[in-house]
């Protein structure tokens, strides 16, 4: 069992979720969410209240496969901070590393959501959770983690050098999945990747990181950063390398997808949940893949996250 420090968001989710009135209409080459007029009311199907944010989910992966899954984020003192407190109880997760902003309400997002495609929409107010220069580098000495599991701050780069340079002092290790924000920042993100043991971006990321068109160019010149990393490709698969080892993967399933939401983040963390509870870099791949699938499968971004007892089936992964 490793003891898990994730940084990130926490966020309210609401749902509405309707089969018709939501169907994406083409226009041109692009494609506009939702037939809904101008001035006119429109009856939703169903509504649903979740939480979510890329710390609350990691979190909830990790406790879920067994470890010690510490959450630091910002909420408000309102009833969406109230429902995600709750939530993390629920789950074991320890939250008393997350603060309280003021002046802010707890970050919320309304998903518009078909039913019928699994196409979405999401509107976003992030309230508290745009702020992360309230968190302390030092914290860790209390925290005494493992790994610390780091998706978006939101672009505050002097937030991240700070944990990342403590982290490394301390001997923790460090995974990072970076959001837009960092994305725009490259030169600085590309300095902070020298203190990364484990690198997750999608496709089009790594393309703003490095040159290359194709996955296995992206990888190359990743990996002169970072000994491990993962190139993830949507319905295509990905591509990973753990300096020894480099494998070519697909979909764990072909599904129908219900709702998209904390797909990469359920990735990302069923990763690092495997890897340290003792799984090859093989298996812990297909664990992520599994991890993922399963929470496309339902509706929010955390119902559908695995335990490590999952019982998982062969999928296309080839080593390259």
């Amino acid at each position: 069992m490793a003891r898990i420090l994730s940084i990130g968001s926490a966020l309210n989710d609401i749902y509405l979720i309707d089969h018709d009135d939501l169907a994406p209409t083409e226009i041109g080459e692009e494609s506009i969410f939702g037939k809904i007029l101008v001035g006119s009311k429109v009856d939703i199907d169903k509504l649903s209240y979740e939480v979510g944010g890329g710390g609350v989910n990691s979190a909830i992966s990790f406790v879920r496969h067994g470890h010690e899954a510490v959450l630091m984020g910002n909420i408000a003192h309102d009833t969406a901070g109230d429902a995600i407190l709750k939530t993390l109880d629920r789950e074991g997760v320890d939250t008393s590393y997350i603060d309280y902003v003021p002046g802010k309400a707890t970050g919320t997002s309304i998903i518009l959501l078909d039913s019928k495609g699994g196409e979405r929409t999401i509107l976003t107010y992030r309230g508290a959770s745009t702020k992360f220069d309230n968190f302390d580098a030092n914290d860790l000495d209390l925290v005494q983690p493992d790994w610390l599991y780091v998706t978006t701050v939101r672009g505050d780069m002097d937030t991240l050098t700070r944990f990342f340079e403590k982290a490394h002092k301390m001997g923790v290790k460090i995974m990072f999945n970076p959001g837009i924000r960092e994305l725009e920042n490259t030169k600085s993100l590309l300095r902070l990747l020298k203190f990364v043991n484990i690198l997750l971006v999608n496709k089009q990321e790594a393309a703003m990181m490095v040159p290359g068109g194709s996955l296995e160019e992206l990888l190359y010149h990743l990996k002169g950063y970072v000994e491990t990393v993962i190139i993830t490709d949507g319905r295509a698969g990905g591509i990973a390398t753990n300096g020894i080892e480099t494998y070519r993967f697909g979909l764990y399933e072909d599904i129908k997808v219900k709702d998209a939401t904390g797909a990469g983040d359920a990735f990302g963390s069923g990763y690092l949940a495997a890897i340290v509870s003792g799984k090859d870099f093989r298996k812990a791949l297909i664990f992520a893949s599994a991890n993922s699938t399963s929470v496309i499968a339902k509706i929010g971004a955390n119902k559908g996250i695995l335990t490590g007892k999952a019982d998982l089936h062969p999928m296309p992964i080839q080593k390259i």
